[in-house]
């Protein structure tokens, strides 16, 4: 093999080395692009989930509030009952 052949043959290898090189640049590139666009969409989850959260806690104190309600009620309609009763009671005398 002459010099000039070698070296030939050593640009032709650097030049797929190039190309390769170039390759795995490129999906670097895609691959950080791809990065960017996942870390922006959980940015996205975590604030609905924050909200979510709120949302939750905020349902579950009017949940509270509604079961109170329904106890008041229940006590209040058992003692309109208890006052119906004693109301025929007294008119059946």
């Amino acid at each position: 093999m002459t010099n000039e052949e070698f070296q030939r043959l050593v640009l032709e290898k650097l030049d797929k080395l190039d190309e390769r090189m170039s390759a795995l640049e490129g999906r670097q590139d895609k691959l950080e692009i791809g990065q960017e666009q996942i870390i922006k969409e959980l940015r996205g989850v975590v604030e609905q989930t924050a909200d979510l959260m709120e949302f939750r806690y905020e349902v579950k104190e009017e949940l509270a509030d509604i079961k109170a309600n329904i106890s008041r009620i229940e006590i209040a309609t058992a003692d309109n009952w208890s006052d119906i009763a004693r109301l025929k009671s007294i008119r059946h005398l």
